[in-house]
């Protein structure tokens, strides 16, 4: 009788630690199929803790509502194909969403409120709204995330502008959708690389490309370390020697009218920062009239500041890839 109810024992142990396995592996568990766990989040499913720059934050169930205190993370949240409630003034729109987000903003920013600079967001005003998640930078709000936090879940990335690739992802982990912030990125990434094949086959070399902007101040040669550079490097395209420094650690230098001619490449890209007095159309104008710049060899193309320069985001980058495959003639390899 002993061995007997010994071993009904067992069988019952076993039994229950199947059950067990079988529950934690159908939830999302540690299943020997299952893949490893995204950056930034413990566990899988929600409830869900994701790891930010201001520490850990444990999001209950998947956002659907997003308040984005940063214009990057409206971009990136558009990207992520979830609705933004409120946002902070774009910072050459204001309150009106970036021509370049009008066709997204219709299905995911119908309902999205101003509220307030990025300087000075409206805390009330945005928690008013009702977000599931409230979004933004450590550089950006650090002295606002407590008083945000204790109220919505809120997750801050480190900064903002050159980490918009790192930003989308972290925004993804939030939102639970990794696999399709890693699609999106993915897909642009090979999309830079068919525009970057493209036009070298055409070119017949790899042209450098430079990128001058006019503002009312210094004009500016964007280097590498810049959004656009993130591009042009994604799509492999080479730079002239005067914007090729990769250890620089601006994303920009200055470029005095007695050195116009380090703007130089083979193709020439030019914006114009659109500031309400004009400043920085006056600044291009007296460029243009200097006789150095009639000495460049490239070929110049006007582009618009609002995509090149200030998006810093994924359909920014679609859109500079855009411009690019429209000025060498190649196909833009948009599917």
């Amino acid at each position: 009788m002993r061995t007997r109810a010994l071993l009904a024992r067992r069988a019952f142990a076993g039994v229950a630690a199947f059950t067990v396995a079988a529950v934690v592996a159908g939830c999302g568990g540690a299943a020997p199929s299952s893949p490893p766990p995204v950056p930034g989040q413990v566990g899988a499913g929600f409830p869900r803790t994701v790891k930010h720059a201001m520490g850990e934050t444990t999001i209950a169930a998947a956002p659907k509502k997003v308040a984005a205190l940063d214009s990057s993370y409206v971009d990136a949240a558009f990207a992520l194909e979830t609705e933004v409630v409120a946002f902070t003034l774009f910072p050459l729109t204001g309150d009106k969403f970036p021509d370049y987000l009008k066709a997204e903003a219709e299905v995911y920013g119908r309902n999205a409120k101003p509220v307030g600079t990025l300087e000075q967001p409206k805390i009330e005003e945005t928690l008013a709204l009702n977000p599931d998640l409230i979004v933004s930078a450590k550089v950006r709000h650090e002295q606002l995330y407590g008083q945000l936090s204790a109220r919505k879940p809120a997750v801050f990335s480190q900064t903002t502008g050159l980490t918009w690739k790192d930003n989308i992802r972290l925004l993804g982990t939030a939102l639970g959708k990794e696999e399709l912030a890693d699609k999106k990125i993915k897909a642009y990434e090979e999309r830079a690389r068919k525009v970057g094949d493209s036009i070298r086959a055409k070119a017949g070399k790899n042209p450098t490309i430079s990128v001058v902007r006019f503002v009312a101040g210094p004009t500016r040669l964007y280097t590498p370390n810049s959004f656009v550079g993130i591009v042009l490097k994604d799509a492999g395209l080479a730079r002239p020697a005067s914007q090729d420094d990769s250890k620089a650690k601006d994303i920009s230098v200055n470029v005095a009218e007695e050195r116009i001619l380090d703007a130089d490449a083979d193709h020439v890209f030019v914006s114009v920062f659109p500031d309400p007095k004009g400043d920085s159309a006056k600044a291009k104008e007296k460029y243009l009239a200097n006789p150095l710049w009639k000495q460049l060899k490239g070929k110049v193309t006007d582009v618009q500041d609002g995509t090149w320069i200030a998006s810093v985001s994924l359909q920014g980058a679609h859109a500079i890839l855009d411009d690019l495959a429209k000025a060498f003639g190649v196909d833009p390899a948009r599917s």
